[in-house]
């Protein structure tokens, strides 16, 4: 019987075998050792620009693939990092998804995305899985668990959590300073010549709500202009709640020649409600939102909002719990709130 077959798989399996890219070989073409490209792949090296993109080379040249699951094995981890997002279809938190996506997708992490869907025990039962499954640490975007319930996840893992006031060890919090963004989206409508400023809130036990609410209130205190709870309408942070939030105004039959609404999908959904109600934006009254998503761009008329960038805060969230994986007490600062005008608001005419 001919021995031929053999030798020939033999020779493929060779061939195969040759084409293989180890870490070792990946550190010999940066000129670093191979434990300095093993921590700039687990993201907990501190390494110069230029050796970094040493490594980053020596990679894409030699087409070397990392292995989650010897690296797990060897350092104990999985290389996989938990997300507690509320609503996958918002495009706020799609947005914070997509920063964290592309944080940790290049350093070998892989993402799970899981829905609190706005509800304590659903965020709970999220908690729970992502545990039992092994991850490495967790991203919580804002949600309802309490400030107990966090503290208590982090003695077990490294947390990060957004929207939230809150110190522990094992957890970091990430505030963005909901109350300045307000007071200046509310001030800015008042040195356009606006008093008459209706509200739309979002969810009244949103913490983002609640802050935004007070900061609209500080800037009528510090303008001397009476807060008047019936230019206050209850919106949920998503476009159909705007649109009710300026019938149940209209309704009051309260005169108001400007809106700020607690962020950008409500501010749409009130424009289509003027619209409705043969009111124009900015000629018969002023917009303004919050978020600044990037749709709002291209509303119209394009609406001035209050910049949060939930990218940012997403790849933020992703930097600060890669240094609190690589033992390091993380240091950040979230970026204020800044107005950005565009066509939707005017100055009022006296």
């Amino acid at each position: 019987m001919s021995t031929s077959p053999p030798k020939r798989i033999a020779r493929a399996a060779s061939s195969t075998t040759s084409k293989v890219i180890t870490l070792d070989m990946v550190a010999k073409e940066a000129g670093v050792s191979p434990a300095t490209v093993s921590r700039i792949l687990n993201g907990t090296a501190v390494v110069s620009p230029v050796r970094k993109k040493a490594v980053d080379d020596a990679i894409a040249k030699l087409g070397f693939v990392p292995n989650p699951v010897a690296r797990g094995l060897a350092g104990g981890r999985t290389f996989s990092i938990g997300v507690v997002t509320q609503a996958l279809d918002s495009p706020f938190y799609g947005s914070a998804l997509r920063g964290i996506e592309e944080k940790l997708l290049p350093l070998g992490y892989s993402p799970l995305f899981v829905s609190g869907q706005w509800d304590a025990e659903v965020e709970t039962r999220c908690m729970d899985m992502l545990l039992s499954r092994r991850v490495d640490g967790i991203i919580v975007l804002t949600g309802r668990l309490t400030d107990k319930a966090l503290k208590a996840y982090a003695k077990s893992l490294p947390i990060v959590v957004t929207g939230r006031k809150l110190s522990a060890p094992g957890l970091a919090a990430l505030y963005c300073d909901n109350v300045e963004g307000a007071r200046l989206a509310t001030q800015h409508l008042i040195d356009l010549g606006h008093r008459q400023i209706a509200f739309i809130s979002g969810d009244p036990l949103h913490p983002d709500a609640i802050d935004r609410l007070q900061g609209y209130r500080n800037a009528l205190e510090a303008a001397r202009i009476r807060f008047d709870p019936l230019l206050v309408a209850e919106g949920g942070f998503y476009e159909a709640s705007g649109l009710q939030a300026v019938a149940d105004l209209l309704a009051t039959r309260k005169r108001f020649t400007a809106i700020f609404a607690a962020n950008d999908q409500m501010a749409v959904g009130a424009a289509l409600g003027l619209s409705r109600h043969s009111l124009r934006v900015p000629e018969d009254v002023s917009l303004i939102g919050y978020d600044d998503l990037s749709s709002s761009l291209y509303s119209n008329p394009p609406l001035s909002s209050i910049h949060q960038s939930a990218y940012e805060l997403g790849q933020q969230a992703v930097e600060v719990l890669l240094q609190m994986l690589s033992g390091d007490k993380p240091v950040f600062e979230v970026p204020a709130p800044r107005l950005v005008t565009r066509e939707s608001c005017r100055r009022l005419s006296i």
